[in-house]
């Protein structure tokens, strides 16, 4: 169900986004880019005019957000476009695909509500830069987005993980902490072991976030590694 949920927020946002920057948008052909049924589309439409959003509907053409109606766009400096783009660098050589995924989208927002002339000077950095780093562009893990919002949210995660030897466990964690590596590490209280341990999410084969929740933990990141290395 929550997973349910995130989804339609991020696919409502992302309507109203074509709807921003395209003239006309059909019910179709906003189905086939999102993956869901037409009937789906109307009822995120619907939602959004619930919302207050003033989409028009024009028989048998379209949808169109009425003339004038812009969502208010986020001012970025040039240097923080610039940022940003090098962020994205860094991000393309992640080996976490669901991070790639988010970030994509994400920046692809940014990029609709800069300046035309911030753009132009944007879109020219990120074909003049390149990022050497982990050359190896294999995805070994597809979790990291969840277990981001799992950490946030104070959420239990289950999944199935592979150890050192290859044997398969159930475990039910509370994600503390993530950590870059050469590949990402969970810091998380295993419900099994009763106590905090590392995870590789590459070793992770399956993921499922539970709408159980866990009470906060209180101690930094700081004063893990004080207490348990």
């Amino acid at each position: 169900m929550i997973d349910n949920d995130i989804k339609r927020i991020s696919r409502l946002t992302a309507i109203l986004t074509q709807l921003q920057t395209k003239r006309l948008v059909t019910a179709s052909w906003l189905s086939g880019k999102f993956g869901v049924s037409i009937r789906t589309i109307y009822r995120d439409i619907k939602a959004l005019e619930q919302a207050g959003v003033p989409i028009l509907t024009e028989e048998g053409k379209g949808y169109a957000l009425m003339e004038g109606y812009k969502i208010p766009p986020v001012m970025f400096t040039e240097g923080e476009a610039n940022a940003l783009i090098l962020a994205e660098q860094l991000v393309l050589k992640n080996k976490d695909a669901s991070l790639i995924k988010e970030y994509s989208e994400a920046i692809n927002k940014i990029k609709a509500v800069l300046r035309s002339d911030v753009k132009d000077k944007a879109n020219l950095l990120s074909d003049r830069t390149r990022n050497s780093l982990n050359l190896n562009s294999e995805r070994t893990s597809n979790s990291l987005t969840t277990l981001q919002f799992a950490l946030t949210n104070y959420f239990q995660v289950k999944m199935e993980y592979m150890n050192e030897a290859g044997e398969l466990t159930d475990r039910i964690v509370e994600p503390f902490a993530l950590l870059s590596t050469e590949n990402w590490l969970l810091v998380a209280n295993c419900r099994l072991r009763k106590e905090f341990r590392f995870f590789r999410l590459d070793r992770i084969t399956r993921l499922e976030m539970l709408s159980e929740k866990f009470t906060p933990h209180k101690m930094t990141l700081q004063e893990y590694f004080d207490h348990y290395h």
